[in-house]
């Protein structure tokens, strides 16, 4: 097995993450993702997308998000042909150093309900699931 590397996630990597995405996101519920979605928040926060990369291929990814007050961790994907090999496990903790550096002191997690695999992966790294809470979504118009 090749080397794997954690990275930031450059513009180039854009069609690779999509295409990850695409079989290894919570996908059902939310609205398509968009290139151009995902370059404007690079151009914002260019540190904000992470990748692991295997063999010169991305086969994982987080986005860790700071707005200077909440930490929120994102698309923790992995390819299903890379699971089970600490990837997500290196995602994550590269981002929370990311995130402390920053100053957040506190890591939120979107977990699709449902995702049993997902969950048991959050759980192990210490998070978990606040009952009382419930994520409202209103899809914003231009």
């Amino acid at each position: 097995m090749s080397e794997l590397t954690i990275r930031t996630a450059s513009a180039d990597d854009v069609p690779e993450l999509m295409a990850l995405w695409e079989v290894a996101g919570e996908n059902a519920a939310r609205p398509d993702d968009r290139r151009e979605l995902v370059e404007q928040l690079m151009a914002r926060d260019p540190d904000a997308v992470i990748v692991a990369e295997l063999g010169g291929t991305v086969v994982g990814s987080v986005i860790a998000g700071w707005d200077g007050w909440r930490a929120n961790l994102y698309r923790l994907a992995v390819h299903p042909s890379a699971r089970r090999r600490g990837v997500a496990r290196r995602l994550l903790g590269e981002a929370e150093r990311r995130l402390a550096r920053l100053g957040a002191e506190r890591g939120c997690a979107m977990v699709l309900e449902g995702n049993d695999e997902g969950a048991a992966l959050w759980r192990a790294a210490g998070y978990a699931p606040q009952q009382e809470w419930r994520r409202w979504v209103r899809q914003l118009d231009a």
